[in-house]
């Protein structure tokens, strides 16, 4: 049997006589109809006819036609993955900058409790020796109050 190397390449001639004219222009029009078919391939494909070869050992022809479809699933799933890591990475963005306002929100109460609780030692300080044992130290003299943090201070002592 005729060993080919790796790719050969044959040729076809068309001949300026009417009948391989017709031949031709039956071919473009043909490749034209089907844009992801290639000369080389109707030409296959017409050899497999003619040398009536069984459907089981030619090769099939959705190979080339998968080929690209494969590629668009590729893409697919890339897209799908680029908008699951943008999804979770926003998503982890948001719980961070939840947790930062937590964060800000404990520290504001603590400050109002810290408020609070000077302004009941200012009041009462044996109050507070006796329920707690411990003694607080204010560094500086409170300054004027601020509204809203008066009213806040109310719900804190209902709390």
């Amino acid at each position: 049997m005729f060993q080919w190397s790796k790719k050969v390449v044959k040729s076809v001639t068309f001949n300026p006589e009417l009948a391989d004219e017709s031949l031709l222009a039956q071919v473009e029009s043909y490749l034209e109809k089907q844009p992801d078919k290639t000369f080389s391939d109707l030409c296959k494909e017409a050899l497999w006819q003619s040398l009536c070869v069984p459907e089981s050992v030619r090769p099939g022809p959705q190979t080339a036609a998968t080929t690209p479809i494969e590629q668009q699933i590729g893409e697919l799933q890339h897209q799908v993955a680029g908008l699951e890591e943008r999804f979770f990475a926003k998503g982890s963005n948001r719980l961070e900058a939840m947790e930062q306002h937590l964060l800000q929100l404990s520290q504001q109460v603590a400050q109002l409790a810290i408020i609070v609780n000077s302004r009941s030692i200012i009041q009462s300080p044996t109050q507070l020796e006796v329920v707690n044992n411990t003694s607080y130290t204010v560094a500086a003299p409170p300054q004027e109050v601020d509204p809203v943090i008066s009213r806040l201070s109310q719900f804190l002592d209902d709390f």
